[in-house]
C-alpha cells in the first residue's frame, strides 16, 4: 500500500450512496442538495446522521427549521441530482431548472422527487461542527418506499452517478 489523500480513499472506496437532502426555504418552497455521506444511528429510537458544508444553504434551511427529509434517488433522474450537486439552492430554484417532477407526503410540507425510492422524514435534534462540514444528527418522523425505484450511488470519487445493475 502507499499512503494517500483522503479524497483519494473515496475514489477507492466507490460507490457510495447518494441522498437528496430536501429542505424549506423561507418562501415555503423545497430546495434540493445532493450529499454522499449518510448513516444510519439508531434503531431505537429512530435516528440518521448526515454531513453538509457548512456553507451549504440546505444547511442554513435545516438549521433554521429544524425540518429535513432525505431521500435516496431513483436512477431515473441521475443526471438531475448531479447537477443539483454543483449549483446552490440560495439563487435557484433547482426543481424548476433542471425540471424535476415533485410529490408530497403525508403530513410533511417539504415535497421530495417523485423518483424516489426512500425517504426519510427527520426533525433536527443537533449539528456538530466537524471541519468544514456540520454532523446534522436528526430524529426520524416518518420513513416512506418504493421498491420499484433503482437507488443511485457515486462513483470516481462523486464525478458519476448511476445505479447498480443487477
Amino acid at each position: 500500500m502507499k499512503k494517500i489523500n483522503l479524497p483519494m480513499a473515496s475514489i477507492y472506496s466507490s460507490p457510495n450512496p447518494v441522498t437528496i437532502v430536501c429542505t424549506q426555504k423561507t418562501d415555503g418552497t423545497t430546495n434540493l442538495a445532493t450529499v454522499s455521506w449518510w448513516t444510519y444511528l439508531s434503531f431505537n429510537p429512530s435516528m440518521i446522521a448526515y454531513a453538509m458544508a457548512k456553507t451549504s444553504y440546505s444547511g442554513e434551511m435545516v438549521r433554521q427549521n429544524k425540518k429535513v427529509v432525505l431521500t435516496i434517488p431513483g436512477e431515473q433522474i441521475a443526471n438531475e441530482v448531479l447537477s443539483c450537486g454543483s449549483t446552490t439552492g440560495r439563487n435557484t430554484d433547482k426543481i424548476k431548472k433542471f425540471n424535476i417532477e415533485m410529490q408530497s407526503l403525508e403530513n410533511c410540507d417539504i415535497e421530495i422527487p417523485l423518483h424516489s425510492r426512500v425517504a426519510i422524514v427527520c426533525e433536527l435534534k443537533e449539528f456538530i461542527e466537524v471541519g468544514d462540514h456540520y454532523l446534522y444528527i436528526c430524529n426520524v418522523k416518518d420513513v416512506y418506499g418504493n421498491p420499484n425505484e433503482k437507488a443511485l450511488f457515486a462513483f470516481n470519487g462523486y464525478s458519476q452517478i448511476k445505479s447498480i445493475k443487477d
